[in-house]
């Protein structure tokens, strides 16, 4: 089968975008969270974990705890039952904890919301950064989880061996309009239809423009 051309494959994922735009043209986050803060806070405390799993403590914790001060007034061990059914809970609630610290001590109780300040609070990396900046839609970005990283081989938008490589090719490769909700269009369907073992290709509204539909 030849090589399709530069322009074809522009058309391609244009087309690809366009049907995702037309399934869902304002794809959010299923984490809940009513602030910046609590967004910060359940983004940290989502990795390696569900967000079935994270909702489910943080729909008591952010009734006693949903900002800087309060998690504080909280503290370490008053945080931990919270947050037990959570894998890595011990470190999280670290995390959390000095994070509330520093977003007092240094920003006036308000999360800043640059990548650089972001990602200077414990438990924050550029995944999470990403995240948190590109829901609130205050910077392009499309941070690579586990699902991301499956759907970008698949639908060839990107080779790279690593998150990073992958965040970088998806940046070049996803058309501008559409790099504010590329992130969350794929992290729903990597979660719901292209699943990591058997993705649901008969069901999948994007299967015409994928080039891994026969090899599933």
């Amino acid at each position: 089968m030849p090589r399709p051309t530069r322009a074809a494959e522009a058309a391609r994922i244009e087309t690809l975008f366009e049907r995702f735009l037309s399934l869902s043209d304002d794809p959010r986050t299923e984490l809940d969270y009513s602030s910046p803060y609590t967004l910060v806070t359940a983004v940290a405390l989502s990795a390696q974990a569900t967000d079935v799993a994270v909702n489910k403590a943080t729909a008591k914790l952010f009734a006693v705890a949903d900002t800087p001060q309060a998690m504080l007034a909280l503290g370490e061990e008053g945080l931990i039952p919270y947050i037990s059914s959570i894998g890595l809970y011990r470190t999280k609630a670290r995390n959390v904890i000095a994070a509330a610290r520093i977003i007092m001590d240094q920003h006036g109780g308000e999360v800043p919301l640059t990548r650089d300040a972001l990602q200077a609070l414990p438990g924050v990396g550029r995944k999470t950064a990403s995240v948190v900046l590109n829901e609130l839609g205050i910077e392009p970005a499309i941070a690579v989880d586990t699902h991301v990283f499956r759907v970008a081989h698949r639908l060839n938008l990107a080779k790279g061996k690593t998150p990073d490589q992958v965040e970088a090719e998806l940046m070049k490769a996803v058309p501008g309009p559409y790099q504010t909700r590329a992130h969350h269009w794929m992290i729903l369907h990597g979660r719901y239809v292209c699943v990591a073992r058997k993705p649901k290709c008969g069901a999948c509204e994007v299967a015409d423009l994928c080039p891994s539909k026969d090899k599933a």
